[in-house]
């Protein structure tokens, strides 16, 4: 089968079309034939070892896993002995988890993985860009226990986990603010947020108004700033912190009453269920800025690793 394989840590071109081997089902698993995945910036920070600490645990010298993608749409081939929750056929979308392996034609996963049968009202490449940014949204503005009526800022809205977390936000009932730039506006505004603010025009610390939550999706936003126009008791949502911006929340939560939510996510597949039955009740939509080929992979990463994409970018293998 077509895989992108990834043998040594580096720049787009470390990435090579190579025929594998085939995976075979265990009793409990099922084959995915791939359909559709996707390049987030985990994927870049992953190919580059970006932080450094990335090779403590994914490989110190080259990736431990060569296939990578984390997240795919397709549809079941064939089933273990023991599978009872799918059958052959069935549309399936999710994600890969540590075992990454979606950029190849196939893939294995368990029946209790992070996966769901795909939402009918879409297609394979907009399903594939679902899981990434939906499924982390969803895991740190529940964490932060978002309550109707709250005040909520996005910083990085135009994002994959950014267009997730407006929907998101709105969903549970919060007045929505996104900081965006000027180009992105209007996608944003159809999003559903109740305000956008446009960063190369306006300093939102600077305006006088204060948030329940700041969710703080790309890491461009310092934390002394992020905080400025927080609640006394509010929340800081750290999507993609770094070292110092980690260590800097921990602080601020032990000596403040803010609190600063940040980490690794937890994947369910509760979670993958919980967004297919909102994209199928049309209360939240894909947003794919690109579409590429799986032989595109290289100009895919290059793209996405501007920091330029309106929400993420699709691989369409079939």
């Amino acid at each position: 089968m077509k895989a992108i394989v990834c043998m040594q840590y580096g720049q787009p071109e470390v990435l090579q079309l190579k025929e594998v081997e085939k995976p075979i089902p265990k009793d409990n698993e099922i084959l995915i034939k791939v359909f559709a995945t996707a390049v987030n910036s985990g994927d870049c920070r992953l190919r580059k070892a970006e932080p450094w600490a990335v090779r403590l645990f994914f490989g110190f010298t080259k990736p431990r896993r060569s296939i990578l993608g984390g997240v795919f749409s397709g549809e079941i081939e064939a089933i273990g002995k023991n599978v009872s929750s799918y059958k052959v056929a069935d549309q399936v979308f999710g994600s890969t988890g540590m075992s990454f392996g979606a950029y190849a034609a196939y893939k294995c996963l368990p029946e209790d993985g992070t996966l769901s049968l795909k939402p009918k009202n879409i297609s394979h490449e907009q399903a594939a860009t679902i899981p990434f940014g939906g499924t982390t949204a969803l895991h740190f503005l529940k964490k932060a226990n978002i309550k109707p009526e709250q005040k909520v800022l996005i910083y990085g809205a135009s994002g994959a986990v950014g267009t997730a977390a407006v929907q998101l936000a709105k969903h549970f009932g919060a007045q929505v603010t996104a900081v965006c730039s000027t180009s992105n506006i209007e996608l944003i505004k159809s999003l559903g947020a109740d305000k956008v603010i446009d960063y190369i025009k306006e300093d939102f610390t600077s305006n006088g108004e204060t948030y329940d939550v700041i969710f703080e999706t790309v890491n461009k936003l310092s934390f002394a700033n992020s905080i400025k126009s927080l609640k006394k008791e509010g929340i800081v949502i750290l999507g993609a912190p770094g070292l110092l911006g980690m260590l800097q929340g921990l602080w601020s939560s032990i000596a403040s009453n803010r609190k600063v939510i940040s980490g690794l996510i937890s994947e369910k597949a509760e979670d993958i269920v919980f967004l297919k039955e909102l994209i199928e009740k049309g209360y939240y939509k894909a947003v794919v800025d690109r579409s590429y080929s799986l032989e595109q992979m290289v100009e895919a990463h290059r793209y996405v690793e501007q920091g330029h994409k309106k929400g993420n970018v699709a691989i369409a293998l079939s």
